[in-house]
């Protein structure tokens, strides 16, 4: 059964597109089926897979609007194993033309519903900011992971997503849960890092992934390469560490499955202070 994966924090520099294109690749290597769409306009999850935003034109937004079926609209990347619906400048378009839409959030489910019994999951990079492209891509979404940075300001960023999130379950997609927290960026010497990731764990508890992204030179290389790290350098700390996430995933999902929920009320989170090491 397909599992539609909403990858969205409002904060950038979180790991965001890492996560989308070495989840993708590292799942595709595990024998899973995946789409990954680009929903970001400014496409750098597609230029990581190493295809050309621009030259693509505006398939994103034709898909997305139905102009074009998705399934017309997807490349198939034989070299990292996994198919993608590239995005560019011109969601930037399709946004302002759904804002005039009537049921504006529902036309990634609907350009979805063709392609979603062809694979195991489909990942959704959302745009860093809680606009229409994102709301589109929660109520398309059976879960949400959210990657984020062990620091102060990543806390802030989390909360306003959960209200976001507890808004759509109230509306749009009562189904919609947590598939995890990722922490992106992780580096042990740090004792702010340390701290709030204690923290992620004591009040989220199993909605936090047990396996850690470290801060690592590869993953930070491997886009310019337009290559996921397991293309670039699979014995690199980071393509083994999306290897381990991915495995858990698909581990969660043939289990127990994602806590369904978000808990009512405040996030219940404490603001870490101070400075790491």
């Amino acid at each position: 059964m397909t599992r539609i994966i909403a990858v969205a924090n409002q904060k950038g520099g979180v790991g965001k597109t890492t996560t989308c294109v070495n989840l993708a690749a590292s799942l595709a290597a595990n024998k899973q089926r995946v789409l990954l769409v680009d929903l970001d306009p400014q496409g750098n999850a597609t230029v990581g897979c190493g295809v050309d935003k621009n030259r693509e034109g505006g398939v994103g937004y034709d898909a997305l609007l139905g102009e074009r079926p998705l399934a017309d609209c997807r490349m198939r990347l034989k070299e990292t194993g996994f198919d993608l619906l590239p995005g560019n400048g011109d969601l930037t378009a399709a946004e302002v033309a759904l804002m005039e839409s009537e049921q504006r959030e529902q036309y990634l489910r609907r350009a979805l519903a063709a392609v979603v019994g062809e694979y195991d999951y489909i990942l959704i990079d959302c745009p860093p900011s809680l606009n229409i492209l994102t709301v589109n891509a929660l109520v398309a979404a059976d879960g949400v992971l959210i990657p984020i940075q062990c620091e102060y300001y990543a806390l802030e960023g989390l909360t306003a997503l959960l209200d976001t999130i507890r808004r759509i379950q109230a509306s749009a997609n009562r189904d919609l849960s947590i598939d995890g927290l990722l922490r992106t960026m992780f580096d042990p010497r740090n004792n702010l890092a340390n701290q709030v990731g204690a923290q992620l764990r004591s009040h989220f508890d199993d909605q936090v992934y047990r396996t850690l992204i470290p801060r690592n030179v590869r993953l930070a290389e491997a886009p310019s390469h337009g290559l996921p790290a397991l293309h670039y350098d699979r014995s690199s700390r980071g393509a083994l560490a999306y290897m381990a996430l991915a495995s858990e995933l698909v581990r969660r999902h043939r289990s127990a499955g994602p806590v369904p929920t978000v808990a009512q009320g405040g996030d219940g989170l404490q603001r870490t202070s101070g400075t790491g090491h």
